[in-house]
């Protein structure tokens, strides 16, 4: 079994993330969900809130999706989504501006205030990691 899966969020736009990870947690429907290498196949509905990935470097990204389908399968792990924003960057700047745009995706969702409130702060916990 590989010790790792490629990842790919799409967005009508194009591609946000496209890369080879070693586990990412999902916003879904019902509750977090996390995909490690060999998981079994699946297709979900995701809610808005923040994708977190473990890339093969044991790097953290993050992409804050409005709602998405996530589909695993034996080759890779595929989202779907409305609407994405990857949070990164090389400078502060950089990754305050993609922060920003990330939490206008989110709260132009509509979603609750307490989705809306936890989802903001783990953007933001993860994105002070970097």
């Amino acid at each position: 079994m590989s010790d790792k899966f490629h990842l790919e969020i799409v967005t009508p736009e194009g591609v946000i993330f496209s890369g080879d990870a070693k586990f990412a947690q999902f916003p879904g429907s019902e509750g977090e969900l996390g995909v490690l290498p060999g998981h079994a196949s699946l297709v979900t509905l995701l809610k808005a809130g923040a994708i977190e990935v473990v890339d093969v470097s044991d790097r953290k990204e993050i992409v804050a999706i409005s709602w998405g389908y996530l589909k695993i399968d034996e080759r890779k792990v595929s989202v779907l989504a409305d609407g994405a924003v990857y949070i990164g960057g090389s400078s502060e700047g950089e990754i305050a501006t993609a922060l920003q745009k990330a939490k206008d995706l989110i709260s132009s969702m509509g979603t609750d205030s307490a989705t809306f409130a936890s989802t903001v702060a783990r953007i933001d916990t993860i994105a002070r990691q970097k």
